[in-house]
């Protein structure tokens, strides 16, 4: 298991790094720990769920933590997100007030991959040349605007002085930063994600930070494209949100 990862989810989760590594789900009551991963980051930690290494994390409130562990102590996780678990789920968190906000698996890099540039100018923006595009639709997944995990990072492509790409990373930890990419709709299927994400993901190494890439279950395109850059799956998670 990568040792970064590791650390950041004991974090995350509120245990010691030997708990990943060892037999068994892991159940804790969340505590907001310095250095957690902050992205998008609620008032309030219900419930989550990360299936890594071979096992189960649980972190949330005591009594919501402690019923899982009555439901899902010998529970494996190689079918934990299917629709039947989370329906059941869903429908118990729901009784307090809560609902499964996303299900969403995650990707580290794992080879090495030189980026094609060809017939493309690159721009890279620092964190004060992102504010830039604050507000612009076209980059709602390359920056977030979050202000607990900032947009640190930015790459992009253009054709003819017009930006066709945008890849950006958002220091959701001190030691990772997660990287999206939006590509005009014309130019998809072109290789252009591919070649941001490479860029970025290769850049954010050299500054010895972990990047990493989320998506959806269903977004076959982008999962494409974290192997196409040298990524692999790593992890999964599910996080909660309030139902108002």
């Amino acid at each position: 298991m990568n040792g970064i990862l590791c650390r950041q989810l004991a974090l995350d989760y509120c245990c010691a790094p030997e708990e990943l590594l060892s037999r068994g789900n892991v159940f804790t009551e969340y505590r907001p720990l310095e250095g957690r991963r902050r992205f998008q980051e609620q008032k309030e930690c219900f419930l989550k769920i990360a299936a890594v290494n071979g096992k189960l994390l649980f972190t949330g409130r005591a009594d919501i933590v402690d019923r899982c562990r009555r439901e899902f102590a010998d529970s494996g996780p190689e079918w934990f997100f299917e629709a039947d678990t989370l329906r059941l789920l869903d429908a118990r968190i729901r009784e307090e007030g809560w609902q499964i906000a996303m299900a969403h698996p995650f990707f580290l890099p794992a080879e090495a991959r030189e980026a094609r540039t060809e017939g493309a100018e690159i721009r890279w923006y620092e964190r004060d040349g992102i504010e830039a595009f604050r507000g612009d639709s076209r980059y709602r997944e390359a920056f977030s605007f979050c202000a607990e995990a900032p947009d640190v990072l930015g790459v992009a492509a253009l054709r003819k002085g017009e930006i066709v790409g945008m890849a950006g990373a958002s220091a959701d930890s001190p030691t990772m930063w997660q990287i999206g990419i939006n590509v005009d709709p014309a130019c998809r299927g072109e290789g252009v994600a591919t070649m941001l994400v490479t860029l970025l993901k290769n850049e954010i190494l050299k500054r010895w930070i972990l990047p990493f890439y989320g998506t959806s279950m269903s977004h076959i395109a982008s999962q494409r494209t974290a192997l196409a850059a040298g990524f692999l799956p790593a992890w999964a998670e599910l996080v909660t949100e309030k139902t108002e």
